[in-house]
């Protein structure tokens, strides 16, 4: 492994789900919360004010499909408020009934059939990410880069801010040459840790320098 990507693993090597304290695994509640990471992540707010909404959400129970709906909108804005999450707040509340409504009665709670439906199709699965409220382009690079951990054929899931970390660092840019870095299990964590370095150029001097 390149010193400079063994050095970004060690400074930064952190998935979004495990930074909001729900390491990802490939079982519907967690695929669940992945999707509520990447609608949260989506809107120009500060990652740290969207995990500590997410945090806050799973704590008082919308960590499933049944329990995002079984909370009340004002529940699910109150939660948002805790984290600090207030310039989306109320619509955010909405989008998130709606998503876990469209998990329950499409997908049966369960995100692999999102998989199966696409066919372990990546363009496919982003058409299907799409159709929930809230999940744009943004949305769908989030929730791909993380699901890359547990779903092997998102790999690699190489999006324009990883590319622009890579291109940071010095590394590769084409996806299969980048992924070929580290083993399989650690492409996610490279993915968002290079996300990080594309959105902080004192984090990417850092990795360099040391």
């Amino acid at each position: 492994m390149d010193a400079v990507v063994k050095r970004l693993l060690r400074e930064s090597g952190q998935t979004l789900s495990e930074e909001a304290g729900v390491p990802l695994k490939d079982q519907p509640a967690a695929l669940f919360k992945l999707l509520v990471l990447a609608n949260l992540l989506s809107a120009r707010i500060t990652a740290d004010i969207a995990l500590a909404a997410a945090r806050e959400l799973f704590e008082a129970g919308g960590g499933t499909p049944r329990g995002m709906s079984d909370l009340t909108w004002q529940e699910r804005v109150d939660a948002l408020g805790r984290g600090h999450y207030v310039r989306y707040d109320e619509g955010t509340a909405t989008r998130l009934g709606e998503t876990a409504e469209i998990v329950q009665d499409k997908y049966k709670g369960d995100l692999r059939r999102l998989a199966t439906e696409a066919n372990d199709n990546p363009k496919k699965a982003a058409e299907l990410l799409r159709e929930f409220p809230g999940i744009g382009p943004t949305g769908v690079d989030i929730f791909c880069r993380e699901a890359q951990a547990v779903w092997p054929w998102l790999r690699p899931y190489v999006d324009p801010q990883v590319k622009k970390g890579a291109e940071r660092l010095g590394l590769p840019g084409d996806p299969r040459k980048l992924a070929a870095q580290v083993p399989d299990k650690d492409l996610a964590r490279l993915t968002a840790a290079l996300v990080r370095v594309a959105r902080d150029k004192k984090l990417a001097d850092t990795v360099k320098a040391a």
